[in-house]
């Protein structure tokens, strides 16, 4: 009879291996968390008020039935931002910077002048937006929380360093999981939302298709915002000026790859939960018409109670102080790289640094601030911003696809293959979305 079998492992070291294990598990989560940064931020930014004030406003309309669009934005997402953010890395400048290098300069400032009217519509309309969530909390006038919001969004990047900027905006970005919480806090067709997610459903033959056309070409422009292209060329040229390699890597890339796959797909996630949120509760109950953020949050009162009411201000509040410096930013660097001045969060103010790039920021800020005290309609001004963003991206998006093919600009890496396609395949439909923004216009 053969011996009975006994194990060689020492009392204990199967506890300890286990240990291990949890712990190389926990190291290489630690790890995918470092290694995003600019994709992240970019992702979440995306969902700015202005943009929540959009994905509700599709979901009240049209309830569950323009899901596919979130679906179908996120590949050319991760497409024209993956391409920005290598130009960023590969040649360790801005969008604007690179394009002086290939470019006439009236070319270069006629794009960057279209950024900056843009992003200071936009700020001017995030800035409105959570001063009537304030409002809306009785804690006073709204003009007066703009004010002073724009002010806290102008103070803390000229405060803090760089290092701490990104940090706080890091973590800035699980203030989005608010609109998940909301969503999940309501009763919700869930079969309902994941069919019409994977089956365009939305833009059928009956008397709300005009609405839905336009619909969609709103969350195309919310969506492919040029704003986002250069905030994260630049924060990547941030970290390629940090390298000590002298020129960028495989796994550079690779980490900017899986960095903007997650971002984006945070983005289009949050959109989609907003969606179904708005499709839930307002469309289910007939309200079909919502012309601002905040009276979405009011509208969510009665239909899911007073918590769902708090998580979307909490997200409307997060998502505002995430965006509007990330607005404001990346204006600041496009004006400072085509000036020919120094541009970086992390130059120091108090050392005489960065005088033109923080004044540019404050001016950007200042700007949204000042038309937030003007007599227009919110509604309007979201509009507009959506409209000014469209007309900017067209232009900006070419410029960013013909910059990734140019050898001068990123010598071996030149952008070939699926990501060339999936990027000019965003580029063409955010041209045919601006075209479609005019039809009703030159249809009357």
């Amino acid at each position: 009879m053969s011996p009975p079998h006994t194990s060689t492992t020492a009392p204990g070291a199967s506890a300890i291996g286990d240990n291990a294990s949890r712990g190389t598990r926990w190291q290489r989560l630690r790890q995918r968390w470092q290694a995003l940064g600019p994709g992240l931020i970019t992702g979440a930014a995306d969902d700015d008020p202005s943009g929540i004030a959009t994905y509700t406003q599709a979901g009240a309309q049209m309830g569950y039935g323009l899901l596919w669009t979130v679906v179908l934005t996120w590949p050319l997402m991760v497409a024209i931002q993956s391409i920005s953010a290598r130009i960023g890395h590969v040649s360790g400048q801005g969008l604007a910077s690179a394009m002086r290098q290939v470019w006439p300069r009236w070319l270069v400032g006629a794009l960057v002048l279209l950024l900056v009217g843009a992003n200071t519509l936009n700020i001017a309309a995030d800035l409105a937006a959570m001063g009537e969530v304030m409002h809306g909390l009785g804690l006073g006038p709204s003009q007066l929380w703009a004010l002073l919001l724009g002010g806290v969004c102008v103070v803390w990047p000229v405060l803090l360093s760089y290092t701490r900027v990104v940090r706080w905006l890091k973590w800035l970005t699980l203030s989005l999981l608010a609109y998940v919480l909301v969503s999940l806090w309501m009763k919700v067709d869930w079969r309902a939302a994941l069919w019409a997610s994977v089956w365009p459903s939305g833009l059928g033959g009956h008397e709300t298709s005009m609405t839905a056309v336009m619909t969609v070409v709103a969350l195309l422009g919310t969506t492919l915002s040029p704003y986002l292209f250069f905030w994260q060329a630049a924060q990547e040229a941030e970290l390629r000026r940090d390298h000590t390699a002298p020129w960028p890597t495989r796994r550079a890339l690779r980490r900017i790859a899986w960095d903007t796959r997650v971002g984006m797909f945070v983005s289009n996630l949050i959109a989609w939960f907003v969606v179904v949120s708005a499709a839930g509760t307002l469309h289910a109950n007939g309200i079909t018409q919502v012309n601002t953020t905040a009276q979405a949050a009011q509208a969510l009162r009665p239909l899911a109670g007073d918590a769902a009411y708090a998580l979307f201000t909490l997200g409307i509040l997060g998502t505002g102080l995430l965006a509007v410096p990330v607005l404001a930013g990346s204006a600041a660097y496009a004006v400072a790289e085509f000036a020919g001045w120094p541009a970086s969060l992390s130059l120091r103010l108090e050392r005489g640094e960065g005088r033109g790039f923080y004044g540019v920021l404050a001016l950007a800020c200042l700007g949204g601030v000042a038309l937030c005290f003007t007599p227009s309609d919110p509604m309007q001004e979201l509009y507009w911003a959506a409209v000014a963003n469209g007309v900017a991206a067209v232009p900006l998006m070419v410029a960013v696809m013909l910059l990734a093919a140019k050898p001068e600009v990123m010598r071996q890496y030149t952008v070939r293959g699926a990501l060339r396609w999936l990027g000019w395949l965003a580029t063409g439909l955010m041209a045919v979305a601006v075209a479609l923004s005019w039809w009703p216009l030159s249809a009357h």
